[in-house]
């Protein structure tokens, strides 16, 4: 897989570089947005957070995907732009631990379980 930049335009009202790019790849399927984030990243000194892959979609009948990227200052700055539906397209990895992840679950299935309880004994004073 190669990435080809076609267009670069920075965009200094939204603190982004706005990039069209081919991507070139010989005997595969379309890359996934994951894998051109990445490559992007590298290849434009940017960090992967940062970069925001708005859209490819393939080129009929030739192995080549053309796209869309937008590369910000930072996430925050991403965040504060990008509309909800394309940040979840290019979600921010987060390493947890295991046993943080467990504590976080048992203590959401707690608040649950308790307001469960509280709803039901409000509904039988209701009707007492």
């Amino acid at each position: 897989m190669e990435i080809e930049i076609i267009s670069e335009r920075n965009n200094p009202f939204f603190n982004r570089r706005e990039i069209h790019f081919i991507i070139h790849h010989e005997n595969e399927g379309t890359p996934n947005r994951e894998l051109v984030r990445t490559e992007l990243a590298e290849k434009l000194n940017a960090e992967k957070e940062a970069v925001i892959v708005q859209k490819i979609y393939p080129v009929f009948g030739v192995h080549q995907s053309k796209g869309y990227a937008k590369i910000y200052t930072s996430r925050k700055k991403a965040e504060e732009v990008e509309q909800e539906y394309i940040l979840k397209r290019n979600p921010v990895e987060v390493e947890e631990k295991k046993g943080e992840k467990k504590e976080e679950e048992t203590s959401v299935e707690e608040n649950v379980e308790s307001e469960e309880t509280a709803e039901s004994k409000e509904a039988t004073e209701k009707k007492e």
